[in-house]
């Protein structure tokens, strides 16, 4: 085991691997609800056992697969964002587009993935996109995760100040809205992911191995005289796995050809494009794979390759886009440095199709806390950034704040890429100071900028 790893070489050990493909694991098991809940009877109308059981098997094939054939500790999953777009797709369609018609569109956008990675064309964006951007978006990335971690228990609130005959189904004004803090007495998750949050700082204080994880579990556990935990589930589980009714090979490619859904392939493309290139660089350089250029670039493209090949096999099995995520970083925080980390996680997805009741034990308010801290590890690249030079700093804000401002990775790379061309564009034409700009730079910047015009920001 030490030998295909490369345990020594990476300065790691099984035990401390098998911690963090747990704490993997831990902070992103909430998909497997998630996802049931976009796209089962309640969102897009597909079984809710089928939903089940192809993000259990699909996550943890494709992260046993990064594992063994990478050796980094990404683990992939249905993505947050992308699988809320499908339901969106199916819901608002009244019918005329079957989700199975979406399933063949995910799966044909996995094709382009394969094209592009095999091309070498993701690869580049590793060479095009200025460091300062790259930086930018592991500080992002940070900042998303937090807010997610934030919402999920419950530690921030929205007020919504609108007129009394205001049309509730239109977006709000920006305006109209404010964050504040959490009720936490009113909110017993919003306390008890404080007290989580807590007692993982203290942890990490005294660096102990493991932090995350076991923060998880003992949240968990003061959860229940809390109210928080609830085990009343347990005691009527079923505990074996139902494998009837699944959505394998389902997938519709005709239907999303004749239905005319490019428009459909193409945002699964460009989001996934976006988020999987952010996640990728962001774990990449928490790892320090990319200290030696060379060999983190060639990694990374093996990790594209099964990513690509991921969401069209996620697809065939019955789910909306498979991907790299973000939520890797908390197995990196707690150690992981290889391979062995991501087919831990990837075989307790597996062995979830056994454990779902005991799964669904975890409250949000227990992983949150989780989140937030890896929030707070990944804003440690903000050094990295040169905030002397507008050129570099200007683009790198954007990035960085709009990520959790709207929601969407995508969105602060775009801005970031269209920002940085023009200013560079500008620099060259009237100062002394001359930039290179990368080719691909150009074309993304085109990329995007037809995206929000054609398509809009959703």
């Amino acid at each position: 085991m030490d030998r295909f790893f490369k345990l020594k070489e990476n300065g790691t050990n099984v035990r401390t691997e098998i911690v963090a493909g747990l704490t993997t694991f831990m902070t992103m098991a909430y998909i497997l609800f998630v996802n049931t809940l976009f796209l089962g009877s309640a969102g897009a109308g597909m079984s809710d056992n089928a939903v089940f059981f192809a993000t259990a098997v699909g996550a943890g094939l494709m992260t046993i697969i990064m594992g063994l054939f990478v050796n980094v500790p990404i683990a992939l999953a249905p993505g947050m964002g992308l699988n809320a777009y499908f339901m969106t797709v199916v819901l608002s369609s009244n019918g005329a587009i079957s989700w199975q018609a979406a399933l063949g569109a995910v799966f044909l956008s996995g094709i382009v993935f394969i094209i592009l990675t095999v091309t070498r064309v993701r690869q580049m964006l590793l060479v095009a996109v200025p460091q300062s951007i790259k930086m930018a978006i592991t500080v992002g990335i940070g900042l998303f995760i937090t807010i997610i971690g934030f919402k999920l228990a419950n530690l921030v609130a929205v007020t919504v100040n609108v007129a009394p005959d205001a049309d509730l189904s239109q977006p709000i004004p920006g305006s109209s809205f404010n964050l504040s803090l959490g009720n936490f007495i009113t909110h017993h998750d919003a306390l008890l992911a404080l007290i989580g949050l807590l007692l993982i700082a203290i942890l990490m204080v005294m660096r102990v191995k493991g932090a995350l994880l076991i923060g998880i579990v003992a949240t968990t556990l003061i959860g229940i005289p809390m109210g928080v935990t609830n085990l009343s589930g347990l005691s009527s589980a079923s505990w074996l796995p139902n494998f009837s009714d699944l959505a394998v090979g389902q997938l519709d490619l005709k239907g999303a050809i004749s239905l005319g859904l490019f428009e459909i392939i193409f945002i699964f493309t460009f989001v996934e494009l976006f988020d999987t290139f952010g996640t990728m660089v962001g774990t990449a350089t928490r790892m320090g794979i990319m200290k030696d250029k060379a060999k983190g670039e060639k990694t990374i493209g093996k990790a594209m390759l099964v990513d690509a090949v991921g969401v069209s096999a996620g697809a065939a099995l019955g789910t909306s886009t498979i991907t790299a995520y973000v939520e890797s970083a908390s197995g990196v925080e707690a150690g992981g440095r290889t391979g062995l980390t991501s087919v831990t996680t990837g075989l307790l997805f597996i062995l979830a199709l056994f454990i779902a009741p005991l799964a669904l034990v975890v409250p949000s308010a227990a992983t949150a806390p989780a989140l937030i801290i890896v929030g707070v590890l990944m804003m440690s690249q903000v050094r990295s950034i040169e905030w002397d030079d507008f050129l570099q700093a200007f683009p790198a804000f954007l990035t960085i704040v709009l990520m959790p401002f709207t929601g969407g990775i995508a969105n602060g790379i775009s801005a970031g890429i269209v920002s940085y061309v023009i200013l560079a564009v500008f620099s060259n034409l009237v100062t002394e100071r001359k930039v290179k700009i990368h080719w691909l730079m150009w074309v993304l910047a085109i990329i995007v900028v037809c995206r929000y015009v054609f398509i809009g920001g959703e």
